[in-house]
């Protein structure tokens, strides 16, 4: 069993106790994100840190209906 800690930059985002550690290149869903991991780090026997790059979330824009507004 192995404490795997995910950091995305500086920004601690989970900890997991978990029976194996993820690889370099893994996808993974982090929080209900899409995530890769691109370092692994190993402190001791059981701790371990995984960083991770989350992919960015694209708001869509609302497009404004101007016909349906009260005209003054």
């Amino acid at each position: 069993m192995f404490v795997v800690h995910y950091y995305e930059e500086k920004n601690q985002l989970l900890n997991q106790l978990c029976d194996n550690v993820p690889a370099v290149g893994d996808n993974l869903v982090i929080k209900g994100r899409k995530a890769t991991v691109t370092n692994v780090t190993a402190l001791d026997e059981k701790h371990v840190h995984v960083h991770v790059t989350l992919e960015k979330v694209v708001k869509k824009q609302l497009a404004l209906d101007l016909s349906k507004k009260k005209k003054r």
